[in-house]
């Protein structure tokens, strides 16, 4: 398929950015790796005509201890041998993002702000004109749950599932200028909404706490084809323990709703308490409980919310283990 016309700007600075933006009205999108924006457009899935390249932003590629700039690549990351020791975790997660020849492509932001996703949405613009316009595009009713007052798309990035376990901050850039804000705190439960940015906002760098080097963190992740499919269910753990008691303890189920979903009236059950088989299958028979999908993409729900615990299960069960089982 042929992408629509639009301008392409390519900046240098943040701030440049930020000017192109202001003078694009709500007419633009921002533009990493393109991986699934392009696509997108491909599809007339809410094209604009003016596209902003962030490649050309020195600022956004540079990386420091715990801290990521929003252009980093997947790929780079997932190779790079600093990341691999202190955070397993979100390597694991970048490893099931898509292909290998892709994640050269696609960056940390990129992936933080993908698309929220539809068996109804992500289809054809002849599929979507013969079944009728949804909500998300080009219509007024989410054809999931009938109603015009909330998107039920699913949030499909991957690696914001690890990211929200260990308790990262997002800086944003903005006409205001920056600000932090926790990634518990950043995404919103609707489909178009999405997340807390307003009109011009863009995510500049991903950073960590110093704790989450002692973390012990993973992903699993449900899809249909092992490679290049984005999740139909996903979940992330991080746990801090000393000696094997639980110091602390998030789980973050992804793919199954708007937003990611974490449970800390669960997870605080297990603080003080040795991480044995039979607490972890509480943990995952309650979190499982909890998640409840519905019909937006290929998998059926019910199998969904089954994966979900068993695949709770088998991530703490390796967390649990020995360090290096564990990472």
């Amino acid at each position: 398929m042929i992408l629509p016309a639009f301008r392409l700007h390519r900046p240098s600075t943040i701030d440049e950015a930020l000017s192109i933006a202001s003078s694009c009205g709500s007419d633009f999108d921002y533009i990493g790796g393109g991986t699934d924006l392009l696509p997108n457009y491909k599809n007339r899935l809410n094209p604009r005509r003016n596209v902003i390249a962030l490649w050309r932003v020195a600022e956004l590629a540079r990386s420091g201890k715990d801290s990521f700039g929003a252009m980093s690549r997947l790929g780079a990351l997932e190779q790079d041998g600093e990341t691999r020791r202190s955070h397993p975790g979100l390597v694991e997660s970048i490893e099931q993002v898509a292909t290998p020849l892709v994640r050269q492509q696609a960056t940390l932001g990129g992936n933080l702000m993908v698309e929220t996703r539809c068996y109804y949405f992500n289809q054809s613009a002849d599929w979507r004109s013969s079944k009728g316009y949804c909500m998300k595009a080009d219509g007024d009713v989410c054809l999931v749950v009938p109603q015009k007052e909330i998107c039920y798309a699913v949030y499909s990035g991957d690696t914001a599932a690890v990211l929200l376990a260990l308790d990262a901050t997002f800086t944003i850039h903005g006409f205001q200028g920056a600000r932090e804000v926790k990634a518990r705190e950043f995404f919103q439960p609707d489909g178009i909404r999405r997340n807390v940015l307003t009109r011009g906002d863009l995510i500049t760098r991903v950073t960590l706490p110093a704790e989450a080097r002692r973390r012990r963190s993973g992903y699993l992740k449900l899809r249909l084809r092992d490679s290049f499919d984005f999740p139909d269910a996903g979940v992330a753990a991080a746990v801090g323990l000393h000696g094997d008691v639980v110091e602390d303890l998030q789980i973050v189920v992804n793919a199954v709703s708007m937003t990611p979903l974490m449970f800390p009236e669960i997870t605080a059950r297990a603080h003080g308490e040795k991480l044995t088989p039979e607490l972890i299958e509480h943990l995952a028979a309650a979190v499982a409980a909890k998640t409840q999908p519905v019909r937006n993409v290929m998998f059926p729900p019910q199998y969904r919310k089954r994966m979900v615990g068993l695949f709770t299960r088998r991530l703490l069960t390796r967390l649990a283990g020995p360090r290096s089982q564990a990472a």
